[in-house]
């Protein structure tokens, strides 16, 4: 692939995925705006995350069936018209119902890697998946800290309006730059929404890597559903601009990607998955500490292991099958974001009922499933015959 091209393709991830990160650093000012409480607010959160998962389950199959270059830039279109919408939005149902639609509709992202990875070799699927998930990364963070700045300057209503007039001009140019590439199926839509289910029933390695990101995102989410209120409440008195900053000091993600990228080509998924969980473990610890360096740190260690880890995760995967990628990404997918959406209810209630320091212990417990698995694994592997590995699944139509 044309290095533009891959550089267009990880701007247009990076716009998507913002869609969804951010309205966490708006939390307070939708509150204010709306007259409703903070955790009524948050419940805009929860919606975009939950529409992402469903868009992940009934749209990012149809990778395998439509061509790239008529599905993104439809996707780009609704969801440019629905934030828009939401900018416009006259209080809180209609709000979060709108962000369920977007949350839906955005889902590009998870589209582009399947595409992505059927045109590069394999011995560079780590690498290349890694550059997309630093547009995803970056569009995360300036997301989060352009949105915060433009709540505090003009209103919550500002960032909505500015994202969608940013999808519509991605739509537009993603439409002219991307190739025509054929389907990979023909298989009707029903069959289509039922292969993923599938998939995951036949294919053990797909299994583990849902569960391990689903865990650890959740954890990831748990933190940011909850970090606005906490630099926005008595403790610190910061105002939303804080969200934003904390967010864009955790740059150092997207050179994390690329690097676990390069780690994954050389020495296998397991391994960059087993040091992301024990990364997620220390940044529970780190921001279990309640001063604000600890905290910065932590949030940068817990967003490099996420990131690295849906890298390792990924790579894994699309080397199950080459007929039927966006399929398995749905499943992968589908099962990450569902976590995120639980690990975000999660983290909303236990810190209304047990303060920061139960997010904190919520992270170390979800971050202790994937690692305790992993090192069962690791040992196990040791004891077992040599050459023993990872075998891909035949090809799937």
């Amino acid at each position: 692939m044309r290095k533009r091209l891959v550089l267009l393709l990880a701007t247009v991830s990076g716009v998507a995925v913002g869609n969804v990160y951010f309205p966490q650093s708006l939390t307070p000012a939708v509150a204010a705006g709306l007259h409703v409480s903070p955790g009524g607010a948050a419940t805009v959160i929860t919606a975009a995350q939950a529409g992402y998962t469903a868009g992940l389950f009934l749209l990012v199959p149809l990778g395998d069936r439509v061509p790239v270059r008529r599905l993104l830039p439809t996707l780009l279109v609704v969801t440019g018209l629905g934030l828009l919408a939401a900018s416009l939005a006259p209080g809180l149902p209609v709000l979060v119902a709108l962000s369920l639609v977007i949350g839906t509709s955005t889902v590009v992202a998870p589209i582009i890697g399947p595409f992505v990875a059927g045109l590069v070799p394999a011995s560079r699927q780590g690498v290349t998946n890694g550059l997309l998930l630093s547009g995803s990364t970056g569009g995360m963070l300036l997301a989060r800290t352009v949105s915060g700045y433009l709540a505090s300057w003009w209103s919550w209503r500002v960032p909505y309006a500015l994202a969608g007039i940013l999808m519509l001009g991605l739509a537009a140019v993603a439409g002219r730059a991307l190739p025509m590439v054929g389907p990979a199926t023909a298989q009707p839509y029903p069959r289509l929404l039922a292969s993923p289910v599938r998939l995951l029933f036949c294919m053990p390695d797909l299994r583990r890597s849902c569960l391990y990101q689903a865990t650890i995102f959740g954890g990831f989410s748990a933190v940011w559903a909850c970090v606005a209120l906490l630099l926005t409440g008595p403790h610190y008195g910061f105002d939303a601009r804080a969200v934003g900053l904390l967010a864009l000091v955790n740059a150092g993600t997207m050179i994390a990607t690329p690097m676990a990228g390069r780690l994954v080509d050389r020495h296998g998924p397991d391994v960059v998955n087993l040091v992301c969980a024990g990364g997620v473990l220390l940044s529970a610890g780190l921001l279990a500490l309640g001063s604000l360096p600890p905290l910065v740190l932590g949030t940068l260690v817990l967003d490099m292991a996420m990131q690295s880890g849906m890298t390792a995760n990924q790579v894994r995967i699309y080397g199950l099958s080459s007929g039927a990628r966006s399929r398995l990404n749905t499943a992968y997918m589908t099962c990450a974001y569902a976590g995120g959406a639980a690990g975000s209810w999660l983290g909303l209630h236990g810190y209304a009922a047990f303060g920061w320091g139960g997010v904190c212990a919520l992270v170390a417990a979800l971050a202790a499933i994937p690692g305790g698995a992993l090192l069962r694994r690791t040992a196990k592997a040791r004891s077992a015959a040599p050459g023993a590995s990872e075998t891909p699944s035949a090809p799937i139509r």
